[in-house]
This record gives structure tokens, C-alpha cells and sequence, in this order.
């Protein structure tokens, strides 16, 4: 009895981890299709990210029916709002970063510090307390984030600073749901960030220059499409990873992102990342696993 559940825990293991390189397979490439839109063929980041997660929102329609009217129901409207409004700018400065030529590798490195935001918010505005542990490894992933981002090199651009505020801004959307959770069930967290990131996105490009203008002679539109599907798919696939092993099991898998991002910019761009971008990477995963296995050894 005892092998045959160990059997089946090895199996979701292997799933589980399965789902993971495939969500960050998935992420990767839509990241090359929303550089090469807005980057190469002039697509403002707003209007990109607003086409985007409307496909992303019609392909979730079988998720959305599925969780139904009753996810909606809740005490806490204007933190869900709160919530979706930082996961949405979070969105809109990420793009930026890319429309901008912050290369692929440089951005999704950077964004890996945002659990390191998640921790200084947990501890300052949740009253969570952080082991001094935990505290060393924060100070060490931004270690390894400042040699990435390099700004004493002579080819440093401000630009570079928009992955880090894409960071700070879904860390702090990351709080908003800790917050939630306390009271909402996990179908309302969800159910309104389908819903809401949509509209919230709109907004913010109506409200930019040039609104939702399509660039004369675009003709991409399926690679539009294409980033909106595999977008819906890698968040599919995060949940369907999550459903069948724990957080701190899926986290190595998920530092994948980063070489597979590399693999992606080089094969678009021809972007080769200097060797800054492995030493600064490897004290943020490293940091970051540090802080796993400290809370799994907590609990």
C-alpha cells in the first residue's frame, strides 16, 4: 500500500514539474512575440498589452463558466480592484521594458527579484516576521539583481529599471492576494483577475498616447493572437502544476524561465547575455531557494 502511494506521489511530482517547464516554455515565447510586436513592427506596449489579455480573457471563457457566478461574490471589492490594478501596471511596465529593447534575459532575471518584494511587503505591511535568515537571502537575490542590471556599465539605460518596477508592482499584487485569501475563496481571487485585468488594461491604453492604433502595414495579427493564446495556456498549465504538487516543490522548476527565455532571445534577437547576467542569476535562485527551504524547514 505504502509503495503504491509513493508510486503515485512520484507520478504528480513528474506532472507537476511537467506543467511547470511547459507554463515557462510557453511564457517564454509569448515574451518574444510581445518584443518582436512592439520592439521591431512599432505596436505600442499599451495597445499590445490590452489585444493580448483580451484573447487571453476569451480563451479563459471554459475557466471563467466553469468557476461561475458564485466566485463573485465577495466582501472585499475594492481590494480585488486594488489587486488587479497593481497586477495590470505590472503588465504595462514589463511591455514597456520590452518595447524598449530591455533584452529578454536581462528582463526575466530582473523580474525573478519580485518574491524579494513579496517579503519586505509581507514584513512591513502584513506584520509577517521574517527570520534574519530570510532577511540575508532578500539582501542577496538584490545583490545579484544590481550586477544584472549593471548601472555602472557605460551602456546602462533607465530603461532597465522597468523589469525591477514590473517586480515591485506584481510583488505587491502578490500581497494583495495573501491579504484576500484570509477571507476569499481561491475561484474569487481568480475570477476577478479574469475578469477585471482586461478592462483595467483598456483603460490604461485609452488613457496613453496613440490609444489602441495599430501601426499602418501591421500585419501580425496572428502573432498577436498567437502571444494571447499561450498566455491563457501558461496560466492553464501554472494552475493544473500547482493543483498537483506544493509551491515549494514546483520553485526549481520554475527558475527554467530564465534559460529558456535566453534560448528564446537568441533565436529571435540573437541576443547572447554577458556573463553578469549568470553570476547576478545564479545569487537570485539561489536566494530564492534559500528562503524555500527555510520556510519548509519553519513549517
Amino acid at each position: 500500500m505504502s509503495t503504491s502511494r509513493s508510486s503515485t506521489r512520484a507520478s504528480a511530482a513528474v506532472v507537476g514539474a511537467s506543467w511547470m517547464v511547459f507554463a515557462g516554455a510557453a511564457f517564454a515565447v509569448t515574451n518574444s512575440a510581445m518584443q518582436y510586436l512592439t520592439m521591431v513592427q512599432g505596436l505600442s506596449s499599451t495597445s499590445a498589452t490590452f489585444w493580448q489579455y483580451l484573447i487571453s480573457l476569451l480563451a479563459m471563457v471554459p475557466v471563467i463558466w466553469r468557476i461561475g457566478v458564485d466566485g463573485l461574490h465577495t466582501e472585499q471589492l475594492a481590494l480585488h480592484i486594488f489587486r488587479v490594478f497593481l497586477a495590470a501596471l505590472g503588465v504595462q511596465f514589463w511591455v514597456a521594458g520590452l518595447a524598449n529593447g530591455v533584452p529578454i534575459w536581462q528582463g526575466i532575471a530582473l523580474l525573478m527579484t519580485s518574491p524579494f518584494f513579496v517579503t519586505i511587503g509581507a514584513a512591513v505591511f502584513l506584520r509577517e516576521k521574517a527570520s534574519g535568515q530570510r532577511w540575508v537571502a532578500t539582501a542577496v537575490g538584490f545583490v545579484g539583481g544590481m550586477i544584472i542590471l549593471s548601472p555602472w556599465d557605460e551602456a546602462f539605460q533607465l530603461v532597465a529599471f522597468l523589469p525591477i518596477i514590473a517586480a515591485l508592482l506584481w510583488g505587491s499584487s502578490i500581497l494583495c492576494m495573501k491579504k484576500l485569501e484570509e477571507s476569499e475563496s481561491p475561484q474569487s481571487v481568480t475570477l476577478y483577475l479574469l475578469l477585471l485585468l482586461t478592462p483595467v488594461n483598456l483603460v490604461l491604453a485609452l488613457l496613453a498616447p496613440g490609444g489602441l492604433s495599430i501601426p499602418e502595414g501591421m500585419n501580425m495579427w496572428w502573432l498577436i493572437i498567437l502571444a494571447g493564446l499561450l498566455g491563457a495556456i501558461a496560466q492553464g498549465s501554472l494552475a493544473m502544476a500547482y493543483e498537483k504538487v506544493d509551491a515549494a516543490y514546483l520553485q526549481p522548476f520554475d527558475h527554467l524561465k530564465l534559460p529558456l527565455n535566453v534560448l528564446c532571445g537568441f533565436i529571435v534577437f540573437s541576443w547572447v547575455p554577458p556573463g553578469n547576467l549568470w553570476l547576478g542569476a545564479a545569487l537570485i535562485i539561489g536566494a530564492s531557494l534559500y528562503i524555500v527551504h527555510v520556510e519548509r524547514e519553519r513549517d
